[in-house]
This record gives C-alpha cells, sequence and structure tokens, in this order.
C-alpha cells in the first residue's frame, strides 16, 4: 500500500496546498496574534522556529504506520494563507486540527477547511474514524467540528473535549442505510 501523503484540495473558496518550508514566512505573519494560543497555550512562532518545525514535520513522523498530513490554507479570492489544517493518521483513526489567522476569522474558513479535509481523508480511508480535541469554551472550534460532522463525547484529555465522526461502514458492508448517526 502506498503510503499516505497529502495532496491538494479544492474546495469553493479554498486552496488547501500541503506544507512546505518555505511557506514559514508568510505563515509567521499569519499566525502571529497571541490570540491564537488563548486556548492551546503557548506563543507565536517566529519564522525560523517555523521554518524548523515546518522541516521536521514534512520530512514525516518516522513511524511508517503513522501519516503526518499537513496543509496550509489558501483563500483563492485574496490569493494569500489564512491558516492550516492538519490530520495524523493512525491506522483506522485521523486526528484533525485546524487555525485560521485571526483577520481572516469570522468568515467561514476553518469550517470550509475543515469539511474538505474531512471529506478528502474519508475518500482516501473510507472506514477512517475522525476525531479532533477541542478547548470546552472554545465555541468557534466546536462549531467548526460539528459542520464536520464531528459530535462530542465525554472524553477529555489535558482539558480538552474529544470530538469525533464514526467511521462510516461501506455501502456493501451488512445493515448499510438502515439508520446510522445523523452525524
Amino acid at each position: 500500500m502506498t503510503p499516505l501523503a497529502a495532496q491538494a484540495i479544492g474546495t469553493g473558496r479554498l486552496d488547501l496546498l500541503p506544507l512546505r518550508v518555505e511557506h514559514a514566512e508568510e505563515m509567521a505573519v499569519v499566525l502571529s496574534d497571541p490570540a491564537l494560543h488563548t486556548f492551546t497555550g503557548g506563543a507565536p512562532d517566529t519564522v525560523e522556529s517555523l521554518r524548523s518545525r515546518y522541516r521536521r514535520i514534512t520530512a514525516g513522523s518516522g513511524d511508517p504506520a503513522v501519516a503526518w498530513l499537513n496543509w496550509v490554507v489558501r483563500l483563492r479570492a485574496e490569493s494569500c494563507l489564512t491558516g492550516y489544517v492538519q490530520a495524523t493518521v493512525r491506522g483506522p483513526v485521523a486526528e484533525i486540527a485546524w487555525v485560521v489567522g485571526t483577520p481572516w476569522q469570522g468568515r467561514g474558513i476553518a469550517t470550509e477547511a475543515a469539511c474538505g479535509l474531512v471529506a478528502w481523508l474519508t475518500t482516501r480511508l473510507p472506514a477512517v474514524t475522525v476525531i479532533a480535541r477541542i478547548h470546552p469554551d472554545h465555541h468557534a472550534s466546536a462549531a467548526v467540528a460539528r459542520a464536520a460532522g464531528l459530535v462530542p463525547t465525554d472524553v477529555r484529555h489535558d482539558g480538552e473535549t474529544r470530538w469525533h465522526r464514526p467511521a462510516v461502514p461501506s455501502a456493501g458492508a451488512a445493515g448499510a442505510g438502515r439508520g446510522g448517526s445523523g452525524g
């Protein structure tokens, strides 16, 4: 089986482009607002620290059973990067995350990007369970997760709520078409 790799994804307004080290300079500006770290902690990265991080990320996980998939989000109409989406795939589970820079928030970009990512993942891995971890007070991210078909669970990790989109049985699976979640 060919290892899973990030590929360009197009949505209505966005291009999700596989992450490259060269994106660090523009992404340092996109991610420069300290408010982006309200729920996750930390502080904005410098261009050089992002370059270093992107070198590690694009080199891959080093574990053949784990795929690190990372994209920058480009708003086509403005020809600029606005954030990123990512997925860590371990077997039948893909843990996803998204961040959109402050100037582009409130425009549906995170929702469109996350929905595009989930659609791409489920096309390539039909039996994948998609999860995300979201701070319980981060209502905007909860709305994005909900729009992408995820639902909150009772599982907590490091103060965050685990959201999930269960694997959808293939059309040939027993019981297909008889109910299921409305997720």
